[in-house]
């Protein structure tokens, strides 16, 4: 316990020198593989001579087109076993994880999906849904309450009727 605590400069100082240090080195290794580079290419790919006829300029350039189809071909090859192996390798981890027992539950996305677009979804594209929530409901009819129907008149008679208007009609319209 008589560990003493570094101060922060210190520590700040420590870090900064780290930092320094590290940044070297990636340089350094940036540098290194660049060379490297540059020597495979001059080791593999010598520089074209372009001191020649025109047939021979034809000849090359056939060649180059011969040379990188086959290349082509074999990057696609490449790519294939890749996937391929990618595939079994994910296979191979499901079948782990099925012997242990152990499952990971994937991130659920939120998806505002409508019903029928989720039976096309599950469905298909070929298969039409119309989903009608009511056609599998019982119908029940509706009794018809029987009211009083007074017929409906001009609404100002009736104001007047109320509010006695009747007689102030008959004042102003004597005189």
């Amino acid at each position: 316990m008589s560990e003493k605590k570094m101060s922060s400069s210190r520590r700040h100082q420590l870090k900064s020198l780290m930092l320094s240090i590290a940044k070297s080195r990636l340089e350094a290794e940036v540098i290194a593989i660049e060379g490297a580079k540059k020597t495979y290419m001059e080791e593999n790919c010598p520089g074209p001579d372009l001191s020649g006829s025109m047939a021979d300029l034809q000849e090359l350039c056939k060649k180059l087109h011969a040379k990188i189809d086959k290349i082509d071909e074999e990057r696609y090859d490449m790519e294939t076993k890749v996937s391929k192996a990618n595939k079994e390798i994910e296979d191979l981890k499901i079948k782990v994880q099925d012997l242990q027992g152990k499952f990971k539950k994937p991130a659920l996305k939120k998806v505002r999906l409508s019903a029928d677009q989720m039976l096309q979804a599950l469905l298909g594209s070929k298969h039409k849904v119309n989903l009608d929530l009511r056609a599998n409901l019982k119908q029940v009819k509706k009794e018809v309450k029987e009211e009083d129907k007074e017929p409906v008149g001009d609404w100002r008679k009736n104001i007047d009727e109320k509010a006695g208007m009747d007689g102030r009609k008959k004042m102003f319209e004597t005189s």
